[in-house]
């Protein structure tokens, strides 16, 4: 009987095998609808019976789809795990809504900040709704501004802000919140209990003590319905800060703390899935197996590369902040603080940004004529090659800048997005400087090498073996520079 069976079993497979094409219901099934038995693809030789996949196959797939989606996840909330790094070098030195840390001077290469630069007075602080809505009382005459947990824009204070610039109370709701709202504060309402405080003040001469007690005499955070509470204020100058993401692994981890803390209805249920699927999910704890553990360390590294790529590897000519420059993109692609053309989401654009920056405000995309500021990436010579830190370079800056303000020109690591870590306490050259050599045309010379070439001369040091880049900003740019009448040059190779 065993023999029987086994023979019919036989048969049957034999049949199936066939795949019979003529029965009463038979119609001519379009061959771009039939799925091979083998199918050679870029995970390997995937198998299927009459279209049902192997075990083997199915493993192969969702270890792909497990990955994809995870390197996918880090491109689309890489905003998120920057402020979560934020928010733990600000946790270093104090609590949440006590803690300002502030650099009561000129910001050096110690801090490990996304392109912060030298020529501002910089100071920020992490707030946290949970508790119920918080005053803020800001100073006059400082660029200020809120972002929430998901790293989207809440407010500008100061001069671009609801106060004008003058100073005023801020009234910052948490978004459960549904009690009464009281008169005389500027209302702002969060998606998230999370924000990210960062205020700036220009300093004269670079003396600093007229902005710091500015800021120390105007600024008050406090519980509403509560007395104003002066904030600790923690002077950062020559201290190590580290305020960025994680590249490995432990990048998911930081973006699962977003998750758990925030309600679902802060974020795009369709990026939450894709967390989910990968097992970042509210209310349930994000412990990896050693299989998905092993896909997620290999995303990051995926990821990571991705980010770089967008980043430095631009394939759009768009980029470009002048036809046929080769030296400079610009800072906001894409022209939007939100990230959005005709409806649609820019999201190569603002994963180049949340890779490379920090401070999403409308007054740093589109500010009025002659105010905000203005960003431009020097990322490559003018033939185009990256910069070689044991090489000389050279950037003329042609006299009439249309810079209300002043301008500013900063060299970064390319690995940390920071400032560089030469011997320069200050790397920056900036026309707000008087010892800033300009040339009797106007004009303005600076060369980047790993020794300081000889005479009297703008140099910002390099070192040999690595690469660098570097950001021109304008403050206060004219009409002029929107109508490209007046263009920064291209950085030469000194040969």
């Amino acid at each position: 009987m065993a023999l029987v069976g086994l023979m019919v079993v036989g048969m049957v497979s034999t049949i199936f095998a066939q795949k019979p094409t003529k029965f009463k219901m038979t119609t001519q099934i379009p061959a771009n609808v039939i799925t091979p038995d083998k199918v050679e693809t870029s995970i390997g030789t995937l198998e299927f019976f009459d279209g049902f996949p192997t075990d083997e196959t199915a493993k192969k797939v969702w270890d792909n789809l497990d990955f994809v989606r995870a390197v996918e996840a880090m491109i689309m909330t890489t905003p998120a795990a920057s402020l979560v790094g934020f928010r733990q070098g600000i946790r270093d030195f104090g609590p949440d809504n006590e803690t300002m840390i502030i650099w009561e001077g000129r910001l050096d290469p110690r801090g490990l900040l996304l392109t912060g630069n030298t020529t501002v007075i910089y100071s920020f602080m992490w707030i946290d709704l949970k508790d119920g809505p918080m005053v803020m009382e800001t100073p006059p005459n400082v660029l200020g501004l809120v972002d929430d947990f998901w790293f989207r824009y809440l407010c500008d204070f100061g001069n671009a802000g609801d106060d004008k610039g003058k100073g005023g109370k801020y009234l910052l709701l948490p978004p459960d919140y549904k009690g009464d709202i009281p008169e005389g504060y500027f209302v702002k309402q969060s998606k998230t209990y999370g924000h990210w405080l960062a205020m700036r003040g220009f300093m004269t001469d670079f003396k600093a003590e007229p902005i710091v007690k500015n800021m120390k005499d105007h600024f008050r955070i406090y519980p509403l319905g509560d007395k104003p509470k002066e904030v600790n204020w923690v002077n950062m100058n020559g201290k190590f800060i580290n305020t960025l993401h994680a590249s490995n692994g432990e990048f998911f981890a930081e973006v699962n703390q977003v998750v758990q803390e925030e309600p679902n209805s802060a974020f795009s249920p369709e990026i939450l899935g894709i967390l989910a699927s990968i097992g970042i999910e509210k209310g349930k704890p994000f412990a990896p197996d050693a299989r998905m553990k092993a896909i997620l360390d290999d995303a990051a590294k995926v990821g990571n590369a991705t980010q770089r790529v967008i980043q430095w590897n631009a394939r759009d000519e768009s980029f470009a902040a002048y036809p046929g420059s080769k030296t400079w993109e610009p800072g906001f692609a894409g022209g939007s603080y939100e990230f959005m053309r005709n409806g649609v989401r820019l999201i190569n654009e603002r994963e180049r940004f949340h890779f490379y920056a920090t401070g999403i405000t409308p007054a740093m995309v589109k500010p009025p004529v002659g105010q905000g500021s203005q960003y431009l990436e020097g990322l490559r010579d003018s033939e185009g090659r990256r910069f070689d830190g044991s090489k000389t370079y050279k950037l003329h800056i042609l006299p009439d800048v249309p810079a209300t303000n002043f301008w500013d020109v900063t060299i970064y690591d390319m690995q940390t997005r920071s400032l560089l870590q030469t011997d320069q306490a200050f790397p920056g050259v900036t026309s707000k400087d008087k010892a800033v050599i300009q040339n009797s045309d106007g004009s303005f010379d600076i060369y980047f090498s790993p020794e300081k070439p000889k005479g009297k001369v703008n140099w910002l040091q390099t070192i040999p073996g690595r690469s660098w880049h570097v950001l021109w900003r304008i403050y206060g740019p004219t009409q002029v520079w929107y109508d490209q009448k007046w263009k920064i040059s291209e950085i030469e190779l000194v040969k």
